[in-house]
């Protein structure tokens, strides 16, 4: 009994050493077991992994998704060559005035002009975007309005001059013809339509510190700033700043949807809302001005809006169309007989959705072409011919005089 005593002691103590010692090297040398497992043939065998795990495992900061997107460098590369820089320059004389201090004299003889007339040299900045190969760049009409001198600044850092072609008022837009000598990088303009969400990004020369590049998505498309234009506008938050007006608005592939336009400044408490022009109407501007010089719309006379829907008015809840709220004199509508107050529910063989979808049915009609409205009056259905006319300036037309 006494010896099998001594020997489970003997036992017990060399365990208690091997653990101890075991312990010692696992502590210094942390890789030895794993080298022997290997070395015995010993090594943990391959667990399967699920898709989740390797999901999982492939979505981390250093490695991530194959659908987002850390860089647009690729687009601004494909696009930057094609957006220039705007220098628009005139000469404004003034004419030194003296105010008196007394309010008598001051009534009495105003401001007198003293000393002789003084002159000095003004720039507006701006963006311009190359369209084709052959020289026309296209900007905004407010950044070259009234200059005698208008250089252009490209990419690879020549300077040219350039000249008007033509302008579009009613859009913003207009077109210049630079003459390098050779052709020049024209931008590429997207294929599909944009929609509410896309990153897009704003090319332009802000403040005329260079070219920038901000980046925002498509806030909304669609957007009407007059009620009298039939022009919809996309609605960014990229940065646009004074000096973006007329450069790029171009997609993750750096491809052209809008020309930087216009935005609703902080003084108005707006932040991060900018408007650009879309590119097909950037295009048909740009087509017609180089073919006619201007641009020519059609026109029916009439001011409508959206229909008021009343429990007397004899339409349904659901009613599409326009209500008619004024009639030019002598226009093509009041040459049909159309009065203030009908209800426009067709043009041609297209139904009316509502205003803004007229107003771009209207503008896109030949001048002379002849074309049937049918409507509401009073509640009795109607049709009338009238002849398409060309629509004049839109400063020009003011508020109708219809009783």
């Amino acid at each position: 009994m006494k010896q099998a005593v001594r020997t489970m002691t003997f036992i017990a103590q060399f365990v208690v050493i091997g653990l101890a010692m075991a312990f010692v090297i696992a502590l210094i040398w942390p890789q030895t077991g794993s080298a022997l497992r290997t070395r015995l043939g010993m090594a943990p065998k391959h667990v399967a992994v699920t898709q989740n795990d390797k999901t999982s495992a492939a979505i981390t900061a250093d490695n991530p998704p194959a659908n987002a997107r850390s860089s647009y460098a690729d687009a601004v590369q494909r696009a930057a060559p094609s957006v220039v820089n705007i220098y628009a320059n005139r000469v404004v004389s003034e004419q030194p005035m003296q105010r008196f201090n007394d309010p008598l004299m001051q009534q009495m003889l105003g401001d007198v002009p003293i000393g002789p007339v003084q002159r000095r040299r003004e720039q507006n900045l701006g963006s311009g975007v190359i369209l084709g190969t052959k020289g026309y760049v296209l900007t905004n009409n407010h950044v070259i309005a009234g200059a005698q001198n208008i250089q252009v600044l490209l990419y690879d850092g020549r300077v040219a001059e350039a000249s008007v072609v033509g302008s579009d008022p009613d859009t913003d837009l207009a077109v210049l013809k630079v003459d390098v000598g050779g052709d020049l990088p024209a931008i590429h303009i997207a294929s599909h339509n944009p929609q509410v969400g896309d990153v897009v990004l704003a090319i332009g020369n802000p403040f005329g510190i260079g070219q920038t590049v901000t980046m925002g998505i498509i806030s909304a498309i669609n957007r009407q700033l007059n009620a009298l234009n039939p022009e919809q506008f996309i609605q960014t938050d990229a940065a646009i700043n004074f000096g973006n007006s007329g450069g790029a608005l171009v997609n993750a592939k750096g491809n052209l949807v809008g020309i930087n336009t216009a935005l609703l400044g902080r003084s108005s408490g707006a932040e991060g809302i900018g408007f650009a022009i879309p590119v097909a109407t950037a295009k048909n501007v740009l087509d017609q001005i180089i073919a006619h010089g201007h641009v020519i719309r059609g026109w029916l006379g009439l001011q409508y809006t959206s229909v008021p829907i009343s429990a007397n008015s004899g339409l349904p809840p659901a009613a599409r169309g326009v209500w008619v709220t004024d009639v030019y004199p002598g226009s093509p509508a009041a040459q049909a007989g159309i009065r203030r107050g009908d209800v426009l529910l067709q043009l041609g063989k297209h139904d009316i959705v509502d205003p803004g979808s007229l107003r771009q049915r209207e503008a896109s009609l030949k001048p002379g072409t002849k074309i049937t409205i049918s409507g509401l009056h009073n509640g009795s259905s109607f049709t009338r011919k009238l002849t398409v006319a060309k629509r004049p300036p839109l400063s020009t037309l003011g508020v109708p005089a219809q009783p």
